[in-house]
């Protein structure tokens, strides 16, 4: 036999000798371990011949999380809203002006005041063109306040129980919103509400009553987990980082025992001898080798270098992570028994992608789900690895607790089932 494509030709060819030849002096001395080690340094030499592959392989985790980081989580800005203020005589580009002390006059303007920097402010004449500007898109939602706003707040505020329906009406901000884009409609309620909670409460303050009374009678305290502005990137990353190792350790290894077929080499190794379980180890060792570097860039980059929440042991994350794109390895592996084509192969990768992702609880959680589709997802071998990470990333927990530990076991579990699957395979198509 030639060298296979100028990999390990002497040590293969040897082997070769040794089968055919009872009488071959070196046989003897060519035990597993040779035949290991030729395929591992042909595996090591067709990776190191393709350096522009190398190097996408290992830019593209990094390129990707810098997207998620960048992309994802982060709140709107610049989110124009309608505001028709009846208290300004619907003269736009009027000062909206108000008295900062104890003073009970232009209170629109001091609400208005308290709205965050991510909304812009656009004024407008009447309701209708207001309305009419959230209709054509150009506004994310119309705020409007009446003629007698700060005189109806203010009798509410004295008369209490006895104000009439017609004060309580014109003591209310009227809000219209887009609720076309989910988040962005949840995020101008939510500061819509804490803006007139800090209105009401600094107005009381600097009347030297008890900023309490303009809050609800509701105190949130200081989270056990997380934090008070929770980020749904903190939510998400977890999910991210495993999808990322496990979707790349496939397209790793996907496609790696067709090329090998393709080729020849696959029936090359057979006549040397070579059993499924030494083609399989060599592939498994390369690959991990490249899979633990393209681990490392996207754990740095994302607790690192973007800040994701960490607050559990940082070798427990290492070897969670491991584990996952060692299990999206040993799925490519079977991918790659599988198919004849590579073409096919690519197919079933990622068409496996999308179902994976959404089931897994990655961008949404699993009690969503409808009951029998939530026992789907626990049969995957993300989702329990998943929560198992966003345990140790936002609570802190160690691999005692039961949802930290069942991550690992599952995991583990998934990677001895499809070795399994992959040396049946090779074995049914030898023979």
């Amino acid at each position: 036999i030639n060298g296979l494509n100028g990999s390990a030709p002497g040590a293969i060819s040897q082997a070769v000798e040794c089968d055919n030849c009872t009488e071959c002096s070196g046989c003897s001395n060519f035990t597993s371990k040779g035949k290991i080690r030729a395929l591992l340094v042909k595996n090591i030499l067709r990776m190191w011949r393709n350096v522009g592959v190398m190097l996408f392989i290992f830019a593209l985790p990094v390129m990707q999380v810098i997207l998620f980081c960048l992309a994802i989580g982060r709140d709107p800005t610049n989110l124009k809203m309608a505001i028709v203020n009846g208290e300004m005589n619907s003269t736009i580009g009027a000062d909206c002006a108000f008295d900062p002390g104890c003073s009970f006059t232009n209170l629109s303007c001091r609400y208005l005041s308290h709205l965050n920097t991510t909304i812009v402010k656009e004024y407008y004449p009447d309701l209708d063109s207001a309305l009419g500007a959230v209709r054509d898109g150009n506004a994310w939602g119309a705020l409007y306040f009446t003629d007698n706003f700060t005189d109806a707040l203010v009798a509410r505020i004295a008369l209490g129980r006895d104000a009439d329906d017609e004060t309580l009406d014109q003591s209310e901000i009227r809000v219209w919103l887009d609720m076309s884009n989910q988040q962005i409609g949840i995020m101008l309620n939510r500061d819509l509400q804490v803006a007139y909670r800090e209105f009401a409460q600094q107005l009381l303050r600097v009347c030297d009553n008890n900023p309490k009374l303009g809050d609800v009678p509701i105190q949130f305290k200081a989270p056990i987990y997380g934090t008070n502005d929770p980020s749904f990137t903190d939510f998400v990353a977890p999910g991210v980082i495993l999808t990322i190792v496990f979707f790349l350790a496939v397209a790793l290894t996907s496609s790696a025992l067709i090329i090998e077929r393709t080729e020849g080499l696959l029936d090359r190794s057979w006549v040397a001898g070579v059993t499924p379980s030494e083609i399989l180890f060599s592939h498994v060792v390369t690959q991990f080798v490249v899979m633990c570097g393209q681990t490392a860039l996207v754990l740095l980059f994302m607790i690192v270098v973007f800040g994701v929440t960490n607050n559990g042991e940082i070798g427990w994350i290492v070897v969670l992570t491991i584990l996952q794109g060692l299990c999206g390895m040993c799925f490519g592996f079977v991918i790659s028994a599988i198919c004849e084509l590579e073409r096919n192969a690519i197919q079933l990768a990622l068409g496996s992608f999308y179902p994976t992702l959404l089931l897994s609880g990655v961008i949404w959680p699993i009690e969503g789900m409808p009951l029998v589709l939530r026992y789907v997802s626990l049969c995957l071998p993300l989702t329990l690895a998943t929560t198992s990470l966003r345990s140790i990333l936002a609570r802190g927990w160690s691999i005692m607790e039961p949802d930290v530990y069942m991550g690992f076991v599952s995991t583990i579990a998934w990677i001895a089932l499809f070795l399994i699957i992959t040396m049946l395979v090779l074995k049914f198509k030898r023979g």
